[in-house]
């Protein structure tokens, strides 16, 4: 163990001076190159790159002229570029300097009392120059960013509120978060506050027809705005599933509407048309069968539920009591999935409640 921790090698391998011939002849221009994650690729290298929110960009690009970051608590749904945005601004900031003057945490991060007493008072307290190693001007303090705030405890939170009025004259506070609702009050009145909202279909559209020009990717027309809806606003589910239906289908073959609802999971609309069909029916038999189909084809049904929810909603030939009661057994037994419910035993349920709202 002693040996591969500090050669990265087990006993049994050889070092690379003693490699074979014709391992040895590869020369690094033929090494097979590592596949970068087209979030990372295409992740804003500046302000200016962020997509959509323009308010935003127009506040941060006026602080930027300055030199003059107020502290900052940036919230709104996952994958609006909340933390590309700051990073972004961070790097024209800083330059060269840019990972001397960040200290990025996320909640992956062990983020209690003791990291915030510790790690971070330690980084805020240190002083920074106001040039470059070249000579030219620089910002004179540093920024801490604090992704995904809101799973901080309230004594993390609390000892943070205390170092943010101490050290800002050579610290800036960059909170990021998904519900500010959780953030104590004495940090969200020292922070300038931006709501990240859900991107618009125009703007998810035009990235991904720029991302897929850059990467020769063929597409069919209407699987964008399939994309679209599925992904919800998220950019970043958004061009997840456009690589990964590229990898599974090859860099010559077309991508389809077929191959975007297969691999994003999207339960098909006859499932959905079938349930009402079924439930209609008042055969508890054909529900059975229904439900076994469903789970035989690997569907989840924590997805069926979302799906069926707006397909209810929005379903001319159920009258409005009847879509009352359907919606509020679906809130019902989605409750209980996301507790650890049975998949088998929700489904009935609700399809048992669905034949008793139609009769």
């Amino acid at each position: 163990m002693q040996a591969f921790l500090k050669t990265g090698r087990t006993t049994g391998e050889t070092s690379s001076t003693s490699a074979t011939g014709s391992d040895a002849g590869l020369s690094t221009g033929k090494r097979a190159k590592h596949s970068v994650p087209w979030v990372e690729k295409y992740r804003p290298k500046s302000v200016d790159d962020v997509v959509e929110q323009a308010e935003v960009v127009a506040v941060l690009r006026e602080c930027l002229s300055t030199t003059d970051l107020p502290n900052l608590l940036l919230y709104g749904p996952p994958g609006t570029g909340k933390t590309s945005t700051i990073l972004a601004a961070a790097r024209q900031l800083f330059g060269d300097m840019f990972k001397e003057r960040i200290l990025e945490l996320n909640a992956s991060d062990d983020r209690g009392i003791a990291v915030i007493r510790n790690k971070v008072k330690t980084f805020a307290q240190l002083t920074a120059s106001g040039t470059r190693a070249d000579g030219k001007p620089c910002p004179p303090f540093k920024i801490v960013i604090l992704d995904e705030a809101d799973a901080m405890t309230h004594a993390a939170q609390a000892a943070l509120r205390r170092t943010m009025e101490k050290e800002t004259k050579t610290t800036r506070f960059c909170l990021v978060c998904n519900y500010v609702s959780r953030i104590i009050e004495p940090i969200t009145s020292r922070c300038t506050k931006f709501r990240f909202k859900p991107l618009g279909e125009e703007k998810v559209i035009e990235r991904l027809r720029y991302i897929c020009g850059q990467e020769n990717v063929d597409v069919d027309e209407d699987v964008y705005k399939d994309i679209v809806n599925i992904s919800g606003g998220d950019l970043r589910r958004a061009i997840t599933t456009i690589q990964s239906c590229h990898r599974l289908k090859g860099t010559s073959a077309r991508i389809t509407r077929q191959d975007v609802l297969e691999m994003s999971g999207v339960v098909p609309d006859d499932y959905l048309k079938k349930f009402v069909s079924v439930c209609k029916s008042l055969n508890y038999g054909k529900l059975e069968e229904y439900v076994q189909n469903l789970s035989y084809d690997a569907y989840s049904v924590g997805q069926l539920f979302e799906q069926l929810t707006e397909y209810i909603v929005y379903n001319d030939n159920l009258t409005e009591k009847q879509k009352a009661v359907i919606c509020e057994k679906l809130g019902e037994c989605s409750y209980r999935l996301h507790g650890g419910g049975s998949e088998y035993i929700q489904i009935m349920d609700l399809g048992c409640a669905t034949i008793q709202a139609l009769t």
